[in-house]
């Protein structure tokens, strides 16, 4: 991997929609060479994939959150069950090390929405609360 791949790869981060043309007069390749290039990065795993950035707050999720999850011993089972039917509030669920066993990265549409979440995970796992006031 060089610096054109580099560059390309900055590009793609900033906008994975971006013509090859464009892609390629920013990196100085034509067109197609900026293609191969970019299908090469693929095919040898550097490029997962592609995604969007969502606008939680226009979709009406307004509260964004992290939860620290703590479970007792060895009953994970039940909590991990319990957030797959909540994946409509859950970005990210993630196995951590440290003081507690997840982290979970949240939104939620209103105040009521995390308060009726949290009633319920309480009943799988202690958790501790941490509320985003600006990102």
């Amino acid at each position: 991997m060089d610096q054109t791949d580099k560059k390309i790869i900055e590009e793609l981060c900033s906008n994975s929609r971006i013509t090859m043309k464009e892609l390629g007069e920013r990196v100085h390749l034509t067109a197609p060479a900026a293609a191969a290039r970019v299908e090469k990065l693929e095919d040898n795993g550097v490029i997962e994939g592609y995604s969007i950035r969502v606008n939680q707050a226009k979709l009406g999720c307004f509260m964004y959150t992290f939860i620290n999850i703590y479970i007792e011993g060895t009953h994970h089972l039940p909590y991990l069950s319990f957030i797959q039917t909540k994946e409509s509030y859950i970005i990210n669920n993630y196995k951590i090390s440290g003081d507690s066993c997840y982290l979970l990265e949240c939104r939620f549409p209103s105040n009521d929405a995390l308060n009726q979440f949290l009633l319920e995970l309480n009943k799988y796992a202690n958790y501790k609360l941490s509320i985003v006031i600006n990102k």
